[in-house]
């Protein structure tokens, strides 16, 4: 390969992680703007605001960012208003999935998936929910206590079931005790590496071919390139094997 192809294909990969990088940056400063307008701009008083900005900081975005991201929420002549949107539908395989929108036009948000999901061959609008459970969930890095630890002050909070993994420990609750639990085991451990609403698989699809995986996370990744998307839940089951083929 010539220098110049070289150089060519170093500035196209350098300009799309950029445009990655970018787009990574207005999905978090969304969530922090939104975080302000709900609950207030002092993080003390705001855990949602608190645990935005901490994951911008995870993904190194730059404090004149997030500072203006907090006051355009602050802002009151700011009349954007983002709504917590939900859409369900089938992808590659027969794979439930869940997206969760931060939009300020539905009527752009909807075509935009609905075109997404009918260009991969799959279907929007269906329900989907139930091969779903909505529960509470925490997560913790294992730096901050031990499973033992863990798992009895969660239990102590109000917390249904610890899991520790290789590198988390991962807490759910019900839906309603999510504030109680997060408030509880943040005074022991700190703020959380994440605290939301989620949804836990009941009833997962199988997808046991290297072709179907690479569609679904080809189409999972287009979901995820949306401005207004801000989480993609499946119910895929994906065997090891196949998710070493992915890399």
């Amino acid at each position: 390969m010539s220098g110049h192809s070289q150089f060519k294909n170093i500035m196209n990969r350098k300009g799309a992680q950029d445009k990655a990088r970018a787009r990574i940056f207005s999905k978090l400063a969304r969530e922090i703007t939104v975080a302000v307008k709900t609950g207030g701009a002092d993080p003390d008083g705001n855990p949602r605001l608190r645990l935005a900005i901490q994951n911008a900081r995870s993904e190194n975005m730059p404090k004149d960012n997030i500072e203006r991201a907090i006051a355009k929420g602050s802002q009151s002549a700011d009349t954007t208003n983002y709504e917590e949107v939900r859409y369900e539908g089938y992808g590659p395989g027969r794979v439930a999935i869940i997206v969760e929108a931060l939009t300020d036009n539905r009527a752009r948000t909807a075509p935009n998936l609905r075109a997404l999901f009918t260009k991969k061959g799959g279907s929007f609008g269906d329900t989907v929910l139930f091969n779903f459970e909505h529960i509470g969930y925490i997560e913790f890095g294992l730096n901050v206590a031990s499973a033992d630890a863990m798992f009895e002050a969660a239990l102590e909070a109000g917390a249904d079931d610890v899991q520790t993994t290789e590198s988390t420990h991962e807490i759910t609750c019900k839906p309603d005790d999510l504030a109680q639990v997060r408030e509880a085991l943040e005074k022991k451990f700190g703020t959380p590496n994440a605290a939301r609403m989620d949804w836990k698989p009941t009833v997962t699809t199988p997808v046991t071919d290297l072709e179907t995986a690479q569609k679904l996370m080809a189409f999972i990744e287009d979901l995820n390139e949306d401005d207004d998307v801000q989480r993609v839940i499946t119910n895929a089951d994906i065997p090891d094997d196949i998710l070493a083929q992915l890399g």
